[in-house]
C-alpha cells in the first residue's frame, strides 16, 4: 500500500508539472485529464469509491470538456484549422486497455473485506453508503454543503470569472466601419489574409 501510494504520489506531481510546463493547451489538458485518472485512484484506495467515480464523472467529463471549449474558442478564427491523418483506428487498443484496468479496480474493490478503522473525527471506513462511512454520499453531502461551503461557492465564481473572461478575449475583434459597403471590404480583406496565412 505504502510503494503505490509513493508511486501516485509521484505520478500526480509529474502530471501537475505537465500541466504547467507543456508548450501547446491541448497537451495541458491531456496532462490535466492524467492526474484526475491519478487522483480517482488515491481516492479508490482510501475507500473512498464515491469520491472516485465523482472525480472522473464531473472533472474528468464536465470540467475538462469546459477547458476544452475554451481552448477551442481561444483558437478560433485564427487560421482555417488543417485535416490531419484519422487517428481513431490507433486508440482501440488504448481504450480496451484502459476500460480492462478500470474493471480489474473495479473487481478488485468488488471482491475486498471492507476495512473498518475509526479515525479521531468518529468517521470509519468501510462499505460505501453505511451511515459514518468515510467517503459515503451522506458524508460527502454534509462536508461540501456545511464546512467547505464557502470554497465551494468560490471556485464556482472562479470558474464563471474565467469563461466570461476567455469570451470577451476571443470575441469579435473586426474594426468598426461606418457603412455597409466598407464593412464587407474589411470582412472580405480578413478572409483574404487568414487564407493566406493558411497557406504559409
Amino acid at each position: 500500500m505504502t510503494i503505490a501510494f509513493w508511486a501516485l504520489a509521484v505520478l500526480l506531481v509529474a502530471s501537475a508539472m505537465f500541466v504547467i510546463t507543456a508548450k501547446k493547451p491541448v497537451h495541458s489538458v491531456a496532462g490535466l485529464l492524467a492526474h484526475f485518472f491519478f487522483l480517482a485512484i488515491t481516492y479508490f484506495m482510501l475507500s473512498a469509491e464515491f469520491l472516485a467515480v465523482i472525480q472522473l464523472i464531473v472533472y474528468s467529463g464536465a470540467i475538462l470538456m469546459l477547458f476544452v471549449f475554451v481552448i477551442a474558442l481561444l483558437s478560433s478564427g485564427v487560421a482555417p484549422f488543417s485535416v490531419g491523418p484519422d487517428r481513431l483506428p490507433k486508440i482501440a487498443a488504448p481504450a480496451t486497455l484502459i476500460v480492462a484496468v478500470l474493471l480489474g479496480f473495479v473487481a478488485y474493490g468488488i471482491s475486498r473485506e471492507p476495512i473498518v478503522l475509526a479515525n479521531e473525527h468518529g468517521v470509519a471506513a468501510g462499505p460505501v453508503g453505511a451511515a459514518g462511512v468515510f467517503g459515503s454520499v451522506a458524508d460527502f453531502g454534509h462536508a461540501l454543503f456545511t464546512t467547505n461551503l464557502l470554497p465551494f461557492e468560490i471556485t464556482a465564481f472562479i470558474l464563471m470569472v474565467a469563461v466570461i473572461g476567455v469570451i470577451l478575449l476571443a470575441g469579435d475583434h473586426v474594426p468598426y466601419v461606418p457603412t455597409r459597403r466598407r464593412a464587407r471590404i474589411v470582412e472580405r480583406d480578413m478572409r483574404e489574409a487568414i487564407v493566406r496565412a493558411g497557406e504559409e
